[in-house]
Formats: structure tokens, C-alpha cells, sequence
């Protein structure tokens, strides 16, 4: 496995910023954000796109996945086709921006559960768009990868393997955060659950005696029974860490990661 980062916790910190910490740090692996004004614009241009991968690749850094989106965005957890449809544009541009970066992944936050309708009724919805945007990330060589977020929506394994499993595609998969069903469940029931259909995996930790999120090796993750199930599954890819911090922080994270991996 190869440890990372990803974009959303640096603050806006410059791609040559990222960088130098990777460097310094021995991360090997970044998960880069392209929103709008942000540190990496959604709206560059094709060369400018491939720029920063040339950058990463010269500094000897894997791009892990990438994620973003216009500030309208949508979401595909709205009843309204309108919002799916904003959500859905952001997530083309994302699958375009993952091809020219050489990328095989997207994280996708699918939005917050509102109260309106029937969970069923979101969930169908959902699926049909998912089932409309596989043939485009087949064409990007890009997956589509659903991550588990504090939503109202898909609470448990066997939810995420279901709705995955009905879209019916490879190019649809998750992208576990081993932290995010701690409050209810634990992220070992997530991995052998969902098994070959995990593409992504973000790093976090959680204390469930304060429910708060906390520093990696922390919390109440069991880590060395969290890898041994990685390991059965057969993941071995990028592991990537959303863990704020300054830069001793996410100098010392990275060395957390490496304890981690070694379990």
C-alpha cells in the first residue's frame, strides 16, 4: 500500500507546497481537489490540467484519486432532477479532469438525505443517474467511487454493497472512510462487506467515548484487524489520510500511516 493525503485538509495549500511535504513527510501518494478559486481551478485549461500531472510525476508523487466540483453542485440525493443534474455535470468535469491527470478513481459525496420523499425513492433516483454517468467514467477510465459520509444514506455495509451491486457496474465502486460508520459500526464489517468493490480508502480515526473524530492510532480503530481484513480482501492500493493539521502534523501523520501499513 501507498500512504497520501488528500487536498481537503490543506487549507488551500499550493500544489508546490503539497509537494514539498510529500518530500518531506515520504508521502507517496496525494488525492488532489479541483473546486472553483480553489488551490486547483476546475475551470484550467486541458494543459494546465496536465501540468500539475507532470509536476506530481517529477516529484516523484502518484495522483491517488481526485475530487471537486462547482460551487453550485447539486445533489444526487435531492428528488429534484435539477439538483442531480448540477451534481451530475460537476462529476462529469471531475471524470474529464481524472483522465488528463492519469487517475483511475473520484471521490463522489453524494450530498446530504433531505426529508423530503422515501428513502426509496432517493435511493432509485440516485441509482438511475449512477447508472447514466457509468458508461462516461468507462470512457474516461475513471471510476465512479461512492464514499460513506455522515449523510442519512447508506448507514451500513450491507446498504453500500446493495446499491453498489445494482448499479451494476465496475466503474461504480466505494470509497471506504474507516471512520465515518464508527459511531454506529465498525469499519472491519465495512471491508469484508463490500470486499473487491472498495477502489478507494480514506484514513481517519474516531473516540467513540467523546464521539469526535481524533489523530490516526487515537481512536478506537482496531488498526491491525482493520489491515489484516484489507489485506484478505485483496486491497492493496492507495491508502490516504483526511486528517487536518500544520505541516509537523501531517509530517508526524505520515509516519502514523507507515506504523499502520506495517500491521
Amino acid at each position: 500500500m501507498k500512504i497520501g493525503f488528500t487536498q481537503i485538509i490543506t487549507g488551500g495549500m499550493s500544489l508546490d507546497d503539497c509537494l514539498a511535504l510529500c518530500k518531506d513527510a515520504g508521502y507517496e501518494a496525494m488525492e488532489l481537489s479541483f473546486t472553483e478559486g480553489g488551490a486547483l481551478d476546475i475551470n484550467m485549461s486541458d494543459s494546465d490540467i496536465k501540468n500539475v500531472a507532470k509536476k506530481c510525476a517529477d516529484a516523484n508523487v502518484e495522483i491517488a484519486s481526485v475530487i471537486g466540483g462547482y460551487r453550485d453542485s447539486g445533489s444526487m440525493l435531492s428528488l429534484n432532477p435539477e439538483d442531480r443534474k448540477k451534481r451530475a455535470k460537476s462529476i462529469i468535469r471531475i471524470l474529464e479532469i481524472g483522465n488528463l491527470l492519469g487517475t483511475d478513481g473520484m471521490l463522489l459525496h453524494p450530498g446530504q438525505l433531505g426529508p423530503a420523499g422515501t428513502y426509496t425513492e432517493v435511493w432509485r433516483a440516485f441509482v438511475d443517474e449512477l447508472k447514466k454517468l457509468a458508461p462516461i467514467a468507462e470512457s474516461y477510465k475513471v471510476a465512479i467511487c461512492v464514499e460513506n459520509v455522515w449523510n442519512k444514506f447508506l448507514l451500513s455495509p450491507k446498504e453500500m454493497r446493495e446499491f453498489i451491486d445494482e448499479v451494476g457496474s465496475q466503474w461504480v465502486c466505494a470509497y471506504l472512510d474507516t471512520a465515518n460508520m464508527m459511531a454506529y459500526g465498525y469499519p472491519e464489517h465495512w471491508v469484508r462487506e463490500l470486499g473487491s468493490r472498495i477502489k478507494k480508502v480514506h484514513f481517519k480515526d474516531f473516540k467513540r467515548s467523546s464521539h469526535s473524530f481524533v489523530n490516526l492510532l487515537d481512536g478506537d480503530t482496531d488498526w491491525a484487524l482493520l489491515m489484516k481484513e484489507f489485506r484478505t480482501v485483496g486491497y492493496d492500493s492507495y491508502v490516504i489520510h483526511e486528517v487536518g493539521g500544520d505541516r509537523n502534523a501531517q509530517i508526524d501523520l505520515a509516519e502514523r500511516m507507515r506504523k499502520i501499513i506495517s500491521m
